[in-house]
């Protein structure tokens, strides 16, 4: 058995995906959201969360995947990449496990529609359970980084 690692789980168009606790600052409720012009389309735009203004992005959008209107279960999981705060808009947040890092494969070419560049790889949990880990440094890419730090100045 390999080391723990405490993920969270969260739900995006019918497939349950996991980031790391560690990266992982709050779990919050869909906020009012404030529109930036010219940004991508998948960057809806910026929250205030306790005095701190934070991008906030649709994974949906930043997947390609179908955009939806968000639902009551729809969260924003705000996520902590290199000193940058970021919000993922996710369909629901489901769950804490743990799972042993020798579970988790390289990813396949394309998983549910979303490239494998923005995977770290599929975790087994239990017998019948397929876990998608995203790539954090890779969904929020160095030329977006710049473009979302550039927004908060």
């Amino acid at each position: 058995m390999g080391e723990e690692v405490k993920v969270i789980v969260f739900g995006l168009a019918n497939e349950e995906y996991g980031i790391e606790v560690e990266k992982v600052r709050t779990i919050e409720r869909m906020l009012p959201i404030t529109r930036v012009p010219k940004t991508f389309a998948f960057v809806k735009g910026v929250i205030n969360l306790r005095g701190v203004v934070i991008p906030v992005i649709d994974l949906r959008g930043r997947f390609g995947l179908e955009e939806t209107e968000p639902t009551e279960s729809s969260r924003i999981i705000i996520v902590a990449v290199n000193e940058l705060e970021v919000g993922f808009i996710v369909d629901a947040a489901n769950d804490v496990i743990d799972i042993d890092a020798d579970t988790i494969d390289t990813p396949p070419e394309v998983v549910g529609g979303v490239k494998a560049k923005y995977l770290r790889g599929v975790a087994k949990v239990g017998d019948d359970r397929l876990l998608i880990m995203l790539n954090l440094a890779e969904v929020l890419n160095k030329s977006e980084i710049i473009q979302l730090e550039q927004q908060e100045a």
